[in-house]
């Protein structure tokens, strides 16, 4: 699997309470970033089921 990278733009609070949370935790802010996102997918794929990456029935992605 490749590795991307990714721009975001973000709160300087937030991105401060970020370093926190993840110096609490013993991790860098990418790394805690990285957490976050995987722990969404999972959420999202025990909710809605696993997610197929290359489908076409991914191009219309659907909201809440």
């Amino acid at each position: 699997m490749a590795i991307k990278s990714l721009s975001i733009r973000i709160d300087e609070e937030m991105l401060d309470k970020l370093h926190y949370v993840a110096d609490y935790e013993g991790r860098s802010a990418n790394s805690q970033i990285n957490i976050l996102i995987r722990d969404c997918i999972e959420q999202y794929e025990e909710k809605h089921g696993k997610i197929e990456i290359g489908q076409k029935s991914n191009s219309k992605r659907k909201k809440k």
